[in-house]
């Protein structure tokens, strides 16, 4: 028989769960004030950065932290890995050693993130607590694993905010929700609207499939038995075509992030043998437009850097229509190509991220010509 108090707990979180699954944000007057007296005003904007591959770190293997001072000047983010992939008894290993990297580096224009542990782990208050309280003043964002609704956003929030208050860190630190499980997907607008402090969202595919039913055990990517056949025609064979099975979803998350001024990424491709279909899979999430993927082994930095970096010839081309049209409106002619306000929208889309890379990779600089 539980004990009086349990059921009184549990039947509190309950409530609290009903009630703010009701909602899908704060009063407008209330959304930007602090959590916590003391701790730091949430972003109005989110700070403009580069992000085109998040390179997980199993922190707690010390011949993988010797090379982060390497990875600081080759990748855009550098997570500490806590969850998914590190051994149950390697948990305390893991958060010790993404303290130590985090003080013994100085990670200038390059991410730090952290992934912790699900809420419902017994290591997830001690990553927290324990990670804040040591190195938050280095930390830029917090990935959350197996988001589901708002609820999750707000108890990350509200603690975030009282760690950041007790230990005088003085700018908010950023949740980046993984959206791997189907109630998450049916709620993935109410959570991009959660917080001023929610970051972005990435697609994972693995633990997505296990929720859904899904009868694959890739980890991202496609499958060669889902696609479309086509039509008979008489005795000819019929070819067959291979379809995405994460269409949808990330369209549908890339969505909820861009109405909500947040990023969206594509998560994890765990084929290390097969760099084409990473690829492939890559540019599908860029065209769609993702800002980013993950890169799990060294050899998809390069794919990522490759794949979210704008063309070269689009960036020109896309500099031509600015060029033109200086003030958005009107229409004009490149090539025999009518270009008009829509267009330059999705040419400054372009430009901007050209300017934003070119900053991090000199050698892009002059190929842009931005």
């Amino acid at each position: 028989m539980q004990a009086p108090r349990f059921i009184a707990y549990e039947q509190a979180y309950l409530d609290f769960t009903i009630m703010e699954s009701s909602k899908t944000m704060k009063l407008p007057g209330s959304f930007y004030k602090p959590l916590t007296i003391g701790s730091p005003a949430p972003y109005r904007e989110l700070p403009v950065t580069l992000e085109r591959m998040i390179h997980f770190v199993p922190p707690h293997i010390e011949k993988m932290r010797a090379k982060v001072p390497d990875l600081i000047n080759t990748v855009d983010v550098v997570l500490g890995n806590l969850e998914d992939a590190i051994p149950a008894d390697h948990k305390q290993a893991a958060r010790d050693g993404f303290i130590t990297l985090a003080k013994g580096n100085e990670f200038a224009a390059t991410g730090l993130w952290t992934r912790i542990n699900c809420l419902n782990s017994p290591w997830v208050l001690d990553d927290i607590t324990e990670i804040v309280g040591e190195v938050g003043d280095k930390l830029d964002v917090i990935m959350l694993p197996k988001v589901e609704g708002i609820w999750d956003i707000h108890y990350l929030d509200q603690l975030l905010a009282q760690l950041e208050a007790r230990h005088g860190i003085s700018r908010p630190i950023l949740i980046h929700a993984i959206l791997e499980t189907a109630e998450g997907v049916k709620n993935v607008e109410d959570i991009a609207a959660a917080s001023p402090r929610m970051h972005g969202m990435s697609l994972g595919p693995a633990d997505l499939a296990a929720s859904r039913g899904m009868k694959t055990t890739r980890v991202g990517g496609g499958h060669p038995a889902y696609g479309v056949l086509a039509d008979m025609a008489g005795d000819k064979p019929r070819s067959f075509s291979q379809q995405d099975l994460w269409h949808y979803t990330v369209a549908k998350m890339v969505d909820a992030c861009a109405a909500n001024g947040i990023k969206a990424f594509y998560g994890p491709f765990g084929d290390f043998s097969d760099p084409v279909a990473c690829e492939a899979q890559f540019r599908n999430a860029f065209l769609q437009g993702c800002h980013g993927a993950w890169s799990l082994h060294p050899t998809q930095i390069g794919i990522a850097k490759q794949v979210f970096s704008p063309d070269i010839d689009e960036v020109r081309f896309a500099a031509r229509i600015l060029e033109a049209m200086p003030d958005g409106t009107g229409a004009v002619m490149i090539d025999g190509k009518m270009q008009d306000d829509a267009t330059w929208k999705q040419a400054k889309v372009i430009v901007d991220l050209a300017r934003l890379v070119a900053a991090k990779d000199p050698e892009l600089a002059d190929a842009y010509g931005v």
